[in-house]
């Protein structure tokens, strides 16, 4: 807990670990059976930042039973669970409370071996950065909620949202990686800061390069952004050093709190040549190399 890593781990025996997290969350979509798959994807999705295989969950439950159909309850849990099912992993239990606001999601627990687990405070001088998926998730959200996003950017995010970190982390730990966090509430740049404090390095962030849906830019000029977003880009803003080139929407977009993000991995450059074509043929279409790890100035990055 003290390096804000994405789950923890206990060793068992010298060649098996168990991998713990926690998540739940309110409904970010309208459809019940959606907001069940993005809850878990997001769930699970600490477990594969930190190299593991989940294997078991148990729901959490927060649903208003008296003023809400039980059927919409029961959507989201079969959205979950075939969530699950296509990771793989075991629903053993959970347990559900009454609430005035539905909420939903995983207690997930992982296995590791001990040697092989992917902390988010290894990056390295010299080490590239890839991150797996587009941003912009957040903006989409705020965008649906005022009823001005357009059913086929809604529909984009919910896949992106949906999809599984399970190939992505599959293929990255077959090759040498240093470090490793999935972007979530903070942000690209508040996971990216937090990977380089803890591993005492700058980085440089080439923000043209960074994926992020297109469409997503005149809401941003306009104002129809998540609080989060605010919020993260307030906290960090100091530890910028942001390019004359770099437009103040963009470092927005950098900001923008997602659900169910990619996977941010720092690796030798080698290596993560290498890697990158085996995601893009995995299906992993906009897994992109986004900047570099520099040896100063430390809890730094350059946005250029």
């Amino acid at each position: 807990m003290e390096h804000a890593e994405d789950a923890g781990v206990y060793r068992l025996r010298d060649d098996l670990a168990i991998i713990q997290t926690v998540d739940f969350f309110t409904p970010i979509v309208d459809d019940p059976y959606t907001f069940g798959r993005i809850a878990v994807t997001n769930a699970l999705s600490d477990i594969y930042a930190m190299g593991g295989r989940p294997v078991t969950a148990m729901n959490i439950v927060c649903f208003p039973i008296r003023t809400m159909d039980v059927k919409i309850l029961r959507e989201i849990l079969r959205g979950g669970l075939d969530q699950m099912r296509e990771a793989g992993v075991l629903l053993i239990g959970g347990h559900s409370v009454e609430d005035a606001e539905p909420k939903y999601g995983l207690s997930v627990t992982g296995v590791i071996h001990p040697d092989r687990i992917l902390f988010n405070n290894g990056a390295r001088p010299g080490d590239f950065l890839i991150l797996t998926k587009p941003l912009g998730t957040g903006i989409v959200s705020t965008a649906l909620k005022g009823g001005i996003a357009d059913a086929a950017l809604v529909d984009r995010s919910i896949a992106c949202m949906t999809t599984l970190n399970k190939k992505a982390a599959e293929l990255m730990t077959q090759t040498e990686i240093h470090a490793c966090t999935d972007v979530t509430g903070f942000g690209f740049l508040g996971h990216a800061l937090e990977m380089a404090e803890g591993s005492r390095v700058g980085m440089r962030i080439r923000a043209a390069e960074v994926p992020c849906f297109p469409q997503i830019r005149p809401f941003v000029e306009e104002g129809v952004v998540p609080g989060g977003l605010i919020r993260n880009r307030e906290f960090r803003q100091k530890q910028l050093v942001i390019g004359s080139d770099c437009p103040d929407w963009l470092i927005d977009i950098l900001f923008d709190p997602q659900t169910a993000g990619g996977l941010l991995i720092a690796l030798p450059p080698e290596a993560a040549k290498a890697l990158l074509p085996r995601m893009h043929a995995a299906g992993i279409d906009e897994a992109a190399i986004v900047g570099e790890v520099l040896s100063e100035p430390k809890g730094i990055i350059r946005v250029e």
